[in-house]
């Protein structure tokens, strides 16, 4: 193999690599963007739920319930 041939299969293997390891970095991205979206959904439901138990217990005292 001549070097011109080496540096080409080196710079074959760099890429490959780098490119997997962008797609690694990629998906782990993708997957904690996810988990911070549920997390806020989940958050969110939590609160309004507590907010319609508050609501509905101003209208209880209201109502003299």
């Amino acid at each position: 193999m001549s070097s011109t041939e080496n540096a080409s299969y080196q710079a074959g293997q760099a890429k490959g690599k780098t490119e997997e390891k962008t797609s690694s970095m990629m998906d782990r991205a993708k997957e904690t963007a996810q988990n911070a979206k549920d997390s806020m959904q989940e958050s969110g439901q939590q609160m309004m739920d507590k907010a319609q138990g508050a609501a509905q217990a101003a209208k209880d005292k209201i109502s003299g319930k």
